[in-house]
């Protein structure tokens, strides 16, 4: 187990975007928990720091809290690949899918705790009575009770879910209540992913938020969008570009490294309209769908012109957690292969490079901030943060009616929601979000509004620290 690293958001930043009265109550609240929790850490524990968007969630989270002057600190507990087969399995279920078919009985279930269990002396060592411990999703659900063990209060809180149950997601729940049931509280991001085998009483219902700081979701003018887009090889550069320089924080940072990029001739004109999704190779977020759709029904329709499609997801070598990711992008490269080659000009293929956190959280702010649309056409989803972060930027988003992106996005007022697997709807809604110029703007600055109103850091940490007051409290009156 190891502790990622964290530079705090100033917070004082938040004014500027939220407004005086909203950031003086989040001021004044900050204020009486930070007194309250005095001598306390807030610990945070996932399975990754890079590749997901649990990882881009927390690092805005720790970020802010630690800005506001709360003690709160990020740990990531090391796997093997067996643990990460067994926990990827798990992670398919609770969305409702069988993923690689293999079973979660009594010999996943010692592996599993074979390797959660390495991290117990860790735990004991950094954790002191008192100190509040969220666990998250089912790679760290093993880990309740030895959090328990050490006097803190302990959270679960679990991200992934589907809507309706089926024998899937009870497989999952099967395997994960017996150790989430001795959390102290359990947290979703939707009411409908609340397993009924866990107590309704024990559970807060909180959507995630985006960190509008972050090297991700800042600003980046024109200039800095094309350098970037160019330094990794998406895009031509202009004869006057310069280096590929960013900010981040109170410093500069260089996109250096290339993308890995599948296409048939060289980068795009930067003036080729661009659809993007952004998202890891995993079945559960259809790349071969949207490509599919793409390529047969939009490239081929004359009123998009040269519209281009890029699938854009991370260099498979640098996410340990997710045992899929190369065999989901070998697929979409063999079909991509299989596509006549008319179609394939019009398709890219791009796995980023994970080697710096910042530099890839770069290069996925500049392809958003590039991209005519942004598309999320997942099977399933838990609630999608690159939607919302699609929509800080201001692009019209296409996504599929599921999961936490029907919490996100009010179809036709601030993008547009498509059946998940109605390839036609999705190709109709692209072309004509492609052809109407007016339109794409009216979404993309509704959808700025939405996430101005919901999905910002304040609205989350709120809820937190009313979630932590009630249960110390509850502790104390138990104790």
């Amino acid at each position: 187990m190891r502790e990622a690293k964290v530079t705090p958001t100033i917070a004082d930043r938040f004014e500027a975007i939220i407004g005086g009265d909203r950031f003086s109550r989040f001021s004044q609240l900050a204020d009486t928990t930070r007194e309250r929790f005095l001598g306390r850490t807030i610990w945070n524990i996932n399975s990754t720091e890079t590749g997901g968007g649990v990882a881009e969630m927390l690092r805005g989270l720790v970020a802010t809290a630690m800005g506001l002057g709360l003690d709160t600190r990020w740990l990531v507990i090391d796997g093997e690949p067996e643990f990460f087969a067994i926990t990827k399995r798990i992670h398919n279920c609770v969305h409702g899918s069988p993923g690689d078919g293999g079973p979660l009985g009594d010999a996943e279930r010692r592996r599993y705790e074979s390797v959660v269990g390495v991290n117990r002396e860790r735990l004991h060592q950094l954790v002191s009575p008192g100190d509040i411990v969220i666990l998250h999703d089912p790679q760290t659900a093993g880990m309740v009770e030895m959090a328990k063990e050490t006097g803190a209060h302990v959270v679960w809180r679990c991200h992934i879910g589907r809507d309706v149950a089926n024998e899937s997601t009870q497989l999952a729940w099967d395997f994960l209540s017996p150790y989430v049931v001795k959390a102290d509280a359990l947290v979703f991001s939707r009411a409908e992913y609340i397993a009924q085998s866990l107590s309704a009483g024990r559970t807060l219902v909180l959507p995630p938020a985006i960190d509008p700081f972050a090297v991700k979701n800042i600003h980046f003018d024109h200039r800095t969008v094309v350098s970037i887009l160019s330094a990794v090889g998406l895009v031509t550069p202009p004869k006057d570009t310069g280096p590929a320089i960013f900010p981040k924080g109170g410093s500069t940072g260089t996109v250096t490294r290339q993308a890995k990029i599948v296409r048939e001739g060289g980068p795009l004109d930067p003036a080729t309209p661009l659809v993007v999704q952004v998202s890891r190779w995993d079945r559960l977020k259809d790349m071969y769908g949207v490509m599919m759709a793409f390529a047969e029904k939009v490239a081929t329709d004359p009123a998009t012109g040269e519209a281009h499609l890029a699938l854009v997801g991370p260099d498979v070598d640098g996410v340990s957690d997710d045992p899929e990711g190369l065999e989901v992008l070998q697929e979409c490269v063999t079909a991509w292969h299989a596509l006549p080659v008319e179609q394939r000009m019009r398709v890219s293929l791009v796995s980023l490079p994970m080697f710096d956190v910042d530099e890839n959280a770069a290069v996925v702010n500049a392809i958003q901030r590039h991209a005519s649309i942004v598309a999320q056409k997942s099977l399933v989803e838990g609630f999608g943060l690159t939607v919302s972060e699609a929509m800080w930027k201001a692009r019209p988003v296409v996504a599929s009616s599921v999961g936490g992106i029907l919490d996100q996005i009010s179809s036709g007022q601030n993008g547009v929601l498509v059946a998940p697997e109605d390839l036609d709807a999705f190709a109709a809604a692209l072309t004509r979000l492609l052809t109407d110029a007016a339109e794409s703007r009216r979404l993309g600055q509704a959808a700025r509004e939405r996430v101005l109103d919901q999905f910002l850091p304040d609205r989350q940490l709120t809820q937190w620290a009313q979630l932590f007051v009630a249960m110390t409290t509850a502790g104390r009156a138990a104790g």
